[in-house]
């Protein structure tokens, strides 16, 4: 019986290339395991889901409710899955991002131009006036009116104050220990949310600010671009409206501050004749 070794065209024996197979299945099978371990991949699939269904931002409590106690991640390993998700958005079209409610998917600022076609109407725009009425609150909070006045050089119209309001921009915190006990304004977290902003540290410094069309693009508004030097005198009934909400808000904050929850409005039974 011959003992002779055949080689292949790469002078390696049949045996060798057989052996050097099962090395390669071998590592292949470890290398998943330890590259991506099943319990950190299955924990960033199910955070990378929530986020995407949920719909809103979520916080690493609500997060952390949706698993049972007894699988329950530590926020360490939610926060490591987050890195994660965050770490394989960048060759994609979103990115994550941490804002004041927590965390959400955005699309990346770069692909704006295409996906604005997906809607036929054009964004609200704002004017001048109002973009500074809003930066002067988010720089210079707690601010009053009358303080937004004396620094802007003209009267606010009653209608800026109520469209920052009704968009739930700006609240009432409090009112300044003066005659007249006027209402101090401050931004909220929906601001912060709908500009990105984890907090108002991340807001531009008014040193990097040339004037408030700079403003304008860095927190991207959209604007008229119209000089407005004077406004017109608000209106009885927006006057009334915006003191309604502004006591409405003032209320509110007074409860929270006491620990005191909102009455639940039960309503009337019907009288029966």
């Amino acid at each position: 019986m011959s003992n002779e070794v055949k080689l292949n065209e790469n002078g390696i024996s049949d045996a060798g290339v057989a052996e050097n197979r099962v090395s390669e299945t071998e590592i292949n099978e470890e290398l998943p395991a330890e590259v991506f371990p099943p319990a950190e991949q299955r924990l960033a699939q199910i955070v990378e889901a929530a986020l995407m269904v949920a719909g809103r931002p979520l916080g690493l409590d609500e997060l952390s409710s949706l698993f049972d106690d007894q699988e329950r991640p530590s926020p360490t390993a939610i926060l490591k899955a987050l890195d994660r998700i965050r770490g394989e958005c960048q060759t994609r079209g979103v990115e994550l991002k941490e804002i004041a409610s927590g965390y959400r998917f955005t699309a990346k600022q770069e692909l704006a131009g295409y996906l604005a076609r997906l809607w036929d109407e054009k964004p609200q725009k704002y004017t001048r006036a109002t973009l500074e009425t809003m930066a002067l609150i988010a720089y210079k909070q707690p601010i009053t009116r009358s303080e937004i006045e004396s620094i802007r050089g003209v009267t606010v119209n009653t209608q800026t104050i109520k469209t920052l309001m009704e968009r739930d921009w700006i609240r009432v915190v409090g009112h300044r220990d003066v005659p007249g006990r006027p209402a101090l304004y401050a931004t909220t977290r929906q601001f912060l949310d709908y500009f990105n902003l984890k907090s108002l540290d991340q807001l531009p410094s008014l040193a990097e600010l040339k004037d408030f069309e700079s403003l304008n693009v860095e927190l991207n508004f959209e604007d008229l671009r119209q000089t407005v030097k004077t406004e017109v005198e608000p209106d009885a009934e927006l006057e009334k409206a915006v003191a309604r909400m502004e006591q409405e808000q003032a209320i509110g904050a007074a409860m929270d501050d006491a620990g005191i929850a909102e009455p639940e409005v039960v309503p009337p039974t019907p009288s029966v004749h």
